[in-house]
Formats: structure tokens, sequence, C-alpha cells
């Protein structure tokens, strides 16, 4: 009996071990299922093609899998295309994921542009999300275009451009911009700044180039063509629609000031001038003065010198006294 025992121990090994693995391999698998299961089971009945060891692998991998599911789902509900049409595979989505992207916002672009017809694929709107634009609200602006002030009362403490008409009359003008997104220049394209200075820069330039400012404010429709032909997005993330003025006031008569600070300075400069010139004459009058002053100086030390002259030429005998009767 003590031979037995242990052949009957080391027949029953196997099928223990055995057992053992089962059990093992059915409790990963219930962890598995009870953890995933339901997750997997929305994605397989929204034909969203997401296995259930890509979501064991995606909490190794530290991606949030309902995210990447949801995205999924959305994009096979909205009927956008299959994945190899749109690129809304389960590995860019992850990789999108890791790359720090918005996967939900970037899936709403994608069928927003798909409902409106505009070619957007997951390439293009994962590199715009990743570049740090809005790719939902971009597209969103593309189909529903948006106005902006010129100035932006949001960036400027001033809330009207200032331009002068040829005439020297200031015009106060406030425009407002309609533009929609360009989405072929999202990426490296300027912002909405760039365009609220070009147009604000075309304003003052059209009006600076107008004879009066009574040419403006009657047709300041003008002002709008002459900027829109200027081309004035490009290289920017934006395309202008329109651009109306919005309200014109008229402000200073900067021409006249000017030539009246002008005038004024002439007549400064003037003064200056004489002042200067008066100067300088009562400086050569006080010279001739002087002058005259030296002379008769002059002149009496040549008297003085007469008498001594005189006496010198009693003593020496070379002059000798004539007499009075005129005898000689």
């Amino acid at each position: 009996m003590d031979c037995t025992l242990p052949i009957l121990i080391s027949q029953a090994a196997p099928a223990i071990i055995g057992g053992v693995v089962f059990a093992l391999f059915a409790i990963v698998i219930a962890i598995i299922v009870f953890t995933y299961g339901q997750i997997w089971f929305q994605a397989f009945m929204s034909n969203a093609n997401v296995r259930l060891w890509s979501l064991v692998g995606m909490s190794f991998r530290q991606v949030n899998a309902r995210v990447i599911v949801q995205g999924k789902i959305m994009a096979m509900q909205a009927g956008i295309g299959s994945e190899r049409e749109t690129g809304v595979t389960t590995r860019r989505l992850e990789a999108h994921y890791l790359a720090g992207g918005n996967v939900p916002n970037v899936i709403r672009a994608i069928i927003a542009a798909h409902r409106a017809d505009i070619d957007l694929d997951f390439d293009r709107a994962a590199a715009i999300d990743l570049a740090g634009r809005d790719v939902l609200d971009a597209v969103q602006t593309s189909v529903y275009p948006k106005v902006i002030d010129c100035p932006d009362p949001r960036l400027s403490h001033k809330p009207t451009l200032s331009a002068i008409a040829r005439n020297g009359v200031e015009l106060k003008v406030r425009a407002r911009v309609t533009v929609r997104t360009n989405l072929e220049q999202l990426i490296g394209g300027a912002t909405e700044e760039t365009v609220i200075a070009r147009v604000g820069e075309g304003i003052i330039t059209s009006i600076g180039s107008a004879p009066t400012h009574t040419a403006v404010m009657e047709s300041p429709d003008r002002i709008s063509t002459a900027v829109l032909d200027r081309g004035l997005d490009a290289q920017t993330a934006f395309e202008i629609v329109s651009i109306d003025i919005a309200d014109i006031d008229v402000g200073q008569n900067i021409g006249a000031r000017l030539q009246a600070d002008q005038a004024e300075a002439d007549t400064r400069v003037a003064r200056a001038k004489a002042e200067e010139r008066r100067a300088m004459a009562t400086a050569r009058e006080q010279e001739m003065k002087a002058s005259v002053a030296r002379n008769r100086a002059a002149v009496v030390l040549a008297e003085a010198e007469v008498p001594r002259a005189m006496a010198s030429a009693f003593r020496e005998g070379n002059l000798q006294s004539i007499p009075r009767n005129g005898g000689s």
C-alpha cells in the first residue's frame, strides 16, 4: 500500500496541474470579460471592429480604452466611411491619444466635415489638432463663417481706426470682417490677429489715398472693394468673405491743425531770426560807439602833442616868432 500511494499521486499530478492552470485561465478570462466585456460588446454591436485583446493591450499602454472605442463607434455610426477610406483605425486612434491629441474632438470634426461635404481625412484632422488648433471649431467656422471686429476691442484700447484723407481730415472707422476657415492653410497659417492687422492697414491706406474725406463717406464700399482686392487673406488660416464698414465718423482736421502749427513755428523762427538780427545790430552799434570813442581819444592825444611839438621847436630854434605888425 505504501508503494501504490506515490504511484497514484504521480499519475494524478498532471490532472491536478492541468486543473489549476485551467482554473487560473478561467479566472483571467473572467476578469477580462468582467473588465472589458461591456465595452467590447458595445463596440461589437456597433461594428466598431475593436478586438478584446486590443482593449487589454490599451491598459498596458496607458490608453483610455473607452475614449478609443467611443471614437470608433461615433465614426461608424456616423457612416463616414470604412477604416481604409478615413484612416480611423484603432491603432491610429491610440497613437493620436498617446501623442496628446483630443480623439473625440477629431472624430467630431471629421463627422461635421463629412456632413458639410468638406474633404477632411483623419491625418489632416489629427495634424491640425496636434498643432494646437481646435479642429472642430475650424470646421464649424468653415461651414458657418464668423464675424470679427476691426479693431478687436479685446486687443486694442481704441474702439475705431484713425485714418487721414489727403485733404487732412481725420476719419474714424470701425469695420466688421466676415471670415471662414481655410482648412488647406490652417497648419502654419496666420491667425485672426494677422487678418485684423492687415484689414486695418488696408483701410487706413485706402482712406489715405482718397482725395477728400467726403469722397470716402459718400462711397464707403470703395474701401471694402479696395481692401478685398489686395488679397489680405494670403498665407492665413482664414478666407475673407466680406469687409463691411460698420461705422464711420469725422474726426479732427489734422491738416489745418498741422498748417497752423507750421505757421506758428515759422513765426517763432522768424521772430528768433529778427531778434538775432536786432542783437547783431545792437552789438554793431556798440562797436561803432567804441570805435568813435577810440578815435576821439586819439584826436585828443594828437591835439595834446601839438603844443608840446611847438615848444620843442621853439627851444631848438626851428620856429621863429612872427611880428604882429607884419615886419621882418
